[in-house]
């Protein structure tokens, strides 16, 4: 019995014997295939920082865009007030406290405009530019070269390159 044993314990022994040999062959394609895996978790993980990176970005900018748009809308809400100002200035008045009074309130009104960004179009004397001025009348200026802003009707403004009212001027022929 124990000779039968021993050739069973040999028989077992070389049968188990290949299947040994065999994994350690079927571990080289795991390990390969554990480095592929592991190649696309780090290739989907630098996808996903990139993708959060412009997701950032973008949305950094659409804040700055929306900033501008709102103080642009609230602003041309304020300019018709902004030009009665500047009428009250040029108007005759007998009492300076009055007219200091309202020079303060003016000087006030463009200091908080310079503050959200908002600046003044250039107009009299520059080059007529259609994407800055709108030009509502052609005139005959003495002095004045042709093609430049002769008088200024309305004062325009813009914040960054985004103008909120053009200004309206009259051009020299």
């Amino acid at each position: 019995m124990e000779n039968s044993e021993s050739k069973d314990l040999e028989q077992n022994a070389q049968t188990e014997e290949p299947p040994a040999e065999a994994e350690v062959v079927d571990e080289q394609p795991a390990d390969d295939k554990l480095a592929a895996e592991l190649a696309q978790v780090k290739d989907q993980l630098l996808r996903t920082m990139a993708e959060y990176d412009n997701h950032r970005k973008r949305t950094a900018k659409e804040k700055l865009e929306l900033r501008a748009d709102i103080i642009s809308n609230v602003v041309s809400d304020f300019l018709p007030v902004m030009d009665n100002l500047e009428r009250a200035l040029q108007a005759d008045c007998s009492d300076e406290k009055y007219k200091q009074g309202v020079q303060m309130i003016y000087d006030s009104f463009m200091e908080t405009l310079k503050k959200l960004g908002v600046t003044e179009i250039e107009s009299d004397g520059a080059d007529f530019d259609p994407q800055l001025h709108q030009a509502v009348q052609r005139v005959d200026e003495d002095g004045v070269e042709s093609g430049k802003v002769a008088k200024t009707f309305a004062k325009g403004y813009k914040i960054n390159d985004k103008v909120i009212r053009f200004a309206m001027v009259a051009v020299a022929n």
